[in-house]
């Protein structure tokens, strides 16, 4: 893997294999609601699944009470031609992550990106530090192009991107993983998701719901209505994702108390603290 970003020219023209796999034309595309605010996604597919030659893959590894309601393993994206179309990207990625970024460097150029936001995953997450990595010089190798991203992958972000961000490139933290735990909501900014707008109000948070956006660019702390897919609903049952997620967290620790001698069980991992001081709503 290249140690800089390519050059903004595009991508390196390769003699044509016959037997490697096709290659999105585009990597950026945009919703109708994404076009409203000048957003462009870039999109893999949802957590975990298998391709159509055995390989497994995990988008999404630090993924925790969020894969039980996940939109992107609902509806339109669980569509085959959808879905095919995101599992190219991904194969993209890991069979070429090279060409792939000069691939995105070169699209990046095109002048309707000029002042414009790419929203870095509208499913998927930053699964490995090369890819992690890859980004960062797309967004350094396209400063007029501005970037941003949830994630749940706190440590490789406290590694990688924290000790010196692109200024080009905002993201947030979003409860419901397995770090949830190494976020400080008084130093971090973080987003979490509510069943609904009453409940985000009520904790004093800040919806982003009148853009996406607001994520991080609008005042923290970030609530997001949950989405009102009746099954998903149930399962949320009235809590925000950190509650579940630490409910989640205890059940685990206490299970492995219950396995392990006295003498050798570790402390439970605290459930997150919220800036309010209170307890999450239940």
């Amino acid at each position: 893997m290249p140690d800089s970003a390519p050059p903004p020219g595009g991508a390196p023209q390769r003699p044509h294999d016959p037997s490697a796999p096709d290659r999105p034309r585009r990597l950026l595309t945009q919703n109708r609601e994404m076009k409203a605010i000048g957003v462009w996604n870039w999109t893999l597919p949802a957590w975990a699944g298998r391709f159509a030659d055995g390989r497994t893959y995990n988008t999404c590894p630090s993924a925790g009470i969020c894969a039980h309601v996940c939109y992107a393993r609902n509806g339109t994206y669980r569509w085959p031609v959808v879905l095919a179309r995101h599992q190219a990207n991904l194969r993209y990625v890991l069979d070429d992550l090279a060409g792939w970024e000069a691939a995105m460097v070169a699209e990046l150029g095109a002048r309707r990106f000029a002042g414009a936001w790419i929203r870095i995953h509208d499913s998927g997450d930053f699964f490995s530090d090369d890819y992690l990595q890859a980004w960062l010089r797309i967004c350094h190798a396209r400063p007029n192009v501005n970037f941003y991203a949830y994630t749940k992958e706190v440590d490789r972000f406290r590694r990688l991107v924290e000790p010196d961000p692109p200024p080009n490139f905002l993201w947030v933290y979003s409860y419901g993983g397995t770090q949830d735990h190494r976020l400080d909501p008084r130093v971090d900014r973080v987003a979490d998701v509510f069943p609904d707008e009453q409940a985000i109000a009520a904790a004093g948070w800040h919806s982003q719901e009148a853009s996406d956006l607001l994520a991080v660019l609008g005042p923290s702390l970030v609530g997001i209505p949950a989405n009102r897919i009746p099954t998903f609903l149930k399962r949320l049952r009235g809590r925000r994702f950190s509650a579940w997620q630490a409910e989640a967290d205890a059940e685990r620790a206490a299970r492995r108390h219950r396995r392990q001698p006295a003498d050798t069980v570790p402390a439970a991992p605290a459930a997150p603290e919220h800036a309010s001081g209170t307890a999450p709503a239940a």
